[in-house]
């Protein structure tokens, strides 16, 4: 007689870089990174999901822990379409996958013109100029431009644009507009000011102003964004566009999808950012990314 594994944390079988709750009878929507503390789920009343998620430069140095008993015989839907099997009661060490739960990486998407980013549960289109990451390195990037340059303030190497994807930390407001308009100023930061190590390889932000800001349909989903245009001691500086809308997919957590575009001839056109809004999709959908009310929003 076989029994299921008991509630807990295991490698999600859907995106294996990525530990899901098993309530013990199915999968929940809610993930986390390996090795994250948190205290037990109780099956009722699951801890929302939020932060800066998994990102796609996910730390595979968490310790792998042994969760509990008995050996699973057969596989347990989640949902009775989506036919995800159980976790094994015996996962594999932190940095490995289970046999049979291997999923394609962002940049290796059936279709080539996509990339999918599942934790989220959309798409991007991967437009004329633009590629998949090659590796998780880009840290939660979904699309960049190809090559690299040198960064003409401290020494680096810099690209003329990226595309991040990540799920939004909710705060006191969860709405798009707060969620936008809260996560600009850290994506001009992020982008043109200090990288991860303290260099400014754009010799830091000078000021910036407006562009646009307004409501937007994403992928079927009522959207906000806010677009600055930024200046930068050295360089032609560029442009960030943080975009907000709620995911279709789980609990509909709020997703901030991140823009950084070089100004100057050699930067992506700004027309791109509109045509990749338009694009994103939800997974396993070919419709919900345009139509009615899909235009970008007012001018400020």
């Amino acid at each position: 007689m076989s029994s299921t594994p008991p509630p807990g944390w295991y490698r999600d079988p859907s995106y294996p870089l990525t530990e899901r709750w098993w309530d013990g009878t199915a999968w929940t929507d809610h993930r986390r990174q390996p090795g994250t503390p948190a205290p037990p789920m109780a099956p009722a009343e699951p801890p929302r999901r939020g932060g800066s998620r998994r990102a796609r430069a996910i730390a595979l140095t968490s310790a792998g822990v042994v969760l509990a008993t008995a050996i699973v015989a057969g596989a347990v839907a989640l949902g009775r379409d989506r036919g995800e099997a159980a976790p094994s009661t015996s996962p594999p060490a932190a940095g490995t996958s289970a046999p049979g739960s291997e999923q394609p990486s962002p940049s290796a998407a059936t279709d080539p013109g996509v990339v999918v980013d599942h934790l989220n549960g959309v798409t991007f289109p991967v437009l004329d100029g633009w590629a998949a990451p090659d590796s998780f390195s880009e840290d939660d990037a979904v699309l960049i431009t190809p090559g690299t340059y040198d960064c003409p303030g401290d020494p680096g190497l810099c690209r003329h644009g990226r595309v991040l994807s990540r799920t939004a930390a909710i705060g006191e407001d969860p709405s798009p507009q707060a969620l936008a308009e809260g996560d600009i100023e850290a994506a001009a930061k992020s982008q043109f000011d200090r990288d991860g190590v303290g260099n400014r390889p754009h010799g830091g932000i000078t000021s910036h102003h407006v562009v646009k800001t307004g409501q937007v349909a994403v992928a079927g989903r009522a959207g906000y964004f806010v677009r600055w245009r930024v200046i930068t001691a050295k360089g032609p500086g560029g442009y960030v566009q943080s975009l907000a809308f709620p995911s279709s997919t789980g609990s509909q957590a709020p997703v901030i999808v991140r823009f950084a575009f070089d100004a100057g001839p050699d930067g992506p056109p700004l027309s791109d950012m509109d045509r990749i809004t338009k694009g994103i999709r939800s997974v396993g959908d070919t419709a919900t990314g345009g139509g009615v009310g899909s235009s970008i929003g007012p001018s400020h």
